[in-house]
């Protein structure tokens, strides 16, 4: 990181660039770094790390570093990092503040782990954060500027991506980070069918299943006892302790 220069930090979100959540974190950041913010021209939760290939991407700047692109969260930090500021990379690649939470096996399927994920694919330092509830985003927008400046002071120790959660309580209310691992959830819900106003069938995903591995040490646990959750994440999703097993069974060993 060149300190010489002022920090230089790119977010992106999952819910929109016209979302509360990426507004407070930017303006929270605003008088620490110069903020580009590249983010979905509408709400693209759920998108996970899906990628637009079938069409271009439109990208419309709607004011002073601020750009609304019509594509996914992934694609947004693509874009940024491979052609808007190729010849200038941030210092670090922000993801949210999400509308909620992103734990356990949510982050198969978040768009904002996605956009931190593709940071962290092209080399850029990127952590995500998520708000568990709808309320106290200027509380979180705090706590993530607390990460930031620690970063500054001593860089995050590890190749990995963070993804960090915060209890929906107000700042003086939040106890202690816990460094934890991913919980787990139960099955999804069923899904919920009904009719449209032509008769035709249509389904709704069911709500997320209750949560099934939140002991102590989750990321689950965490948040129910009031403290921020910070898992590292890492990529590579080979079983490794597998590949014994594996061999053995394709050449018929016991």
């Amino acid at each position: 990181m060149d300190m010489s220069k002022k920090l230089s930090i790119l977010i992106s979100n999952d819910d929109g660039v016209h979302a509360e959540g990426i507004r407070t974190l930017a303006r929270e950041l605003s008088d620490l770094a110069k903020v580009t913010i590249v983010a979905p021209d509408r709400n693209r939760s759920g998108a996970s790390n899906s990628l637009t290939l079938e069409q271009p991407l439109r990208v419309n700047q709607i004011e002073p570093g601020v750009y609304s692109v019509q594509g996914t969260p992934t694609d947004c930090v693509h874009f940024a990092l491979n052609e808007l500021m190729k010849d200038d990379l941030p210092d670090l690649v922000l993801s949210g503040i999400n509308h909620g939470a992103n734990l356990g096996d949510d982050v198969l399927y978040s768009g904002t782990v996605a956009a931190a994920m593709e940071g962290h694919f092209l080399g850029v330092q990127s952590i995500a954060f998520s708000l568990v509830g709808k309320h106290n985003f200027a509380a979180a927008a705090m706590v993530a500027r607390q990460f930031v400046e620690r970063h500054l002071k001593q860089r995050v120790p590890t190749n990995r991506l963070l993804n960090i959660n915060i209890p929906d309580l107000p700042l003086a209310q939040l106890c202690s980070v816990k460094v934890t691992r991913l919980g787990a959830r139960h099955h999804a819900e069923s899904m919920i069918k009904q009719k449209d106003p032509r008769g035709h069938d249509i389904y709704w995903l069911g709500p997320p299943g209750k949560e099934q591995d939140a002991g102590i040490g989750t990321d689950f646990y965490a948040i129910e006892h009031g403290h921020i959750s910070i898992t590292p994440l890492q990529v590579d999703l080979t079983a490794h302790e597998s590949i014994g097993a594996m061999e053995r069974w394709i050449t018929g060993r016991d």
